[in-house]
């Protein structure tokens, strides 16, 4: 076991077992094969495709080695199944280790229905048919989660805004109101990294670090004057609750003190006691003056309880201690120095429930935002939008054939057919054999071939396709 490889950067390894034996299951004379990355469908009816760019600059701009082919043929020996250590070695001498494919994708940021192709690849060397499934592994989940997570912020804020359109007098406020919570909750660095960067394609608020990090290695994002998104000293419980019980209003007064002030922000966590008295007695009288006198905002924070009730009642003891004025649209605003942020059980269901208890209640959602964390960052997997990728054509003995599959079982799973492209159209964007483009726009643009990246876009540039912003 000692000469095992403990390399996870080894792309050789970044892959399936059963792939390794794959490149003998193929029809003799095989030279290239086409395969399509697609959501199939899911809990939303759109995808944003995100996060491609990511691995391509991480894993497939940097050379296999030696080393790696050595170890894997180690590894794999051991491991008990096939390695085709002449066909990587052929890479390594032919391609100096840059891998000999190319990758179409929908421009990052895009917002594309679900069920079409949004990433095709082919192999560029006929001797390397094989490679297009052994990738198989890592592309896709280079694609599903990053853009899983994109599509799932991208939702939260088309009901957001569907909100403010009709409560609010501006949207000014929208990129700040859902704030990413879900670091701590996310199984890696590395998903964080990815997942915190996805939701900072639609807001500018986060609490994931790693997500800025993210932000400048992959998409450019690398000065102050770029910086992607922004946060604010808040509250913990702990940083409450070590006051004793009974400090609590002076715990409170502290966060005021320390980070109170014009053009400030500070949120407080308020429910480690007893939410209803925080905000009746302790923000609501003992402190009122003092925050109506800080020249910034108070964000007041509930963390436990059933989130549509809480934020309703949060609300209206708010407006009975702070008093409100009706806005335009005829829904009532707390006076700007202070408001409330809901981190606990958000999801996109919860969310509409809130927004619309509020309104009910008569409140503008301009007096609330969000925080998710789990639910952002980790309670999402491939099925959520059905991610898959499929081979749809081979080439064999110099002729193109479909290559798919029909179960009876199950049509959802039913594949695309032929070599791929994606178009707009009066109807919408949809997926048509690229032998049909009959000169129209492909929508699928080449972004890497052999080891070079042909495409690199800011996060600027993925925001803006969105059309969110």
């Amino acid at each position: 076991m000692a000469n095992l490889s403990n390399n996870f950067e080894n792309l050789l390894l970044n892959t399936d077992s059963y792939k390794t034996s794959h490149w003998l299951q193929y029809p003799p004379k095989t030279e290239y094969l086409s395969s399509y990355i697609e959501p199939r469908g899911g809990i939303f009816e759109q995808t944003v495709f995100f996060g491609l760019q990511a691995f391509l600059k991480e894993y497939l701009t940097t050379p296999i080695t030696q080393q790696d082919i050595d170890e894997a043929d180690i590894m794999l020996a051991a491991h008990g199944v096939p390695f085709y250590k002449a066909g990587w070695q052929y890479i390594l001498d032919q391609y100096q280790g840059y891998l000999p494919v190319a990758i179409e994708a929908v421009p990052e940021g895009t917002v594309v229905p679900n069920k079409n192709a949004v990433v095709q690849i082919v192999n560029t060397d006929p001797q390397c048919y094989w490679l297009v499934s052994y990738l198989e592994t890592a592309l896709l989940r280079a694609v599903w989660y990053p853009s899983t997570v994109a599509s799932l912020s991208y939702a939260c804020k088309k009901i957001i805004r569907v909100a403010m359109e009709k409560s609010a007098e501006s949207l000014a406020g929208l990129p700040f109101k859902l704030h990413d919570f879900g670091s701590r909750g996310a199984s890696s660095l590395e998903t964080a990294s990815l997942g915190g960067l996805a939701h900072l394609v639609n807001f500018s608020g986060t609490d994931t670090l790693s997500a800025l990090v993210a932000a400048s290695r992959w998409y450019g994002m690398q000065t102050t004057e770029l910086m992607p998104a922004f946060s604010i000293p808040a509250a913990e419980h702990s940083t409450i609750t070590s006051w004793g019980r009974d400090g609590e209003v002076d715990a409170y007064r502290n966060m005021l003190n320390q980070f109170g002030g014009k053009g400030k922000i500070v949120a407080v966590v308020s429910d480690s006691y007893d939410l209803w008295n925080a905000i009746d007695q302790l923000w609501g009288d003992v402190l009122k003056q003092q925050v109506a006198d800080t020249g910034g905002v108070l964000v007041i924070r509930p963390d436990s309880g059933d989130p549509v009730k809480v934020v309703r009642e949060a609300l209206i003891r708010l407006a009975n201690r702070f008093g409100y004025h009706i806005n335009s649209k005829g829904y009532k605003v707390l006076p700007d120095y202070v408001r409330l942020i809901q981190g606990d059980g958000i999801n996109p269901v919860s969310l509409q429930k809130i927004l619309d208890a509020i309104m009910a209640a008569g409140f503008s959602a301009d007096n609330v935002a969000f925080g998710m964390g789990g639910g952002l960052l980790q309670q999402v997997d491939r099925d959520t939008l059905g991610w898959a990728m499929k081979a749809s054509a081979a080439q064999v003995a110099g002729e193109w054939r479909d290559v798919y599959k029909d179960p009876i079982t199950s049509k959802a799973k039913r594949s695309k057919r032929g070599r791929l492209a994606l178009i707009k159209t009066s109807q919408g964007i949809e997926t048509i054999r690229l032998a049909d483009l009959d000169g129209r726009e492909n929508l699928l643009q080449p972004v890497y071939r052999n080891g070079q990246l042909l495409r690199e876009d800011s996060l600027t540039a993925v925001r803006a396709r969105t059309g969110a912003w």
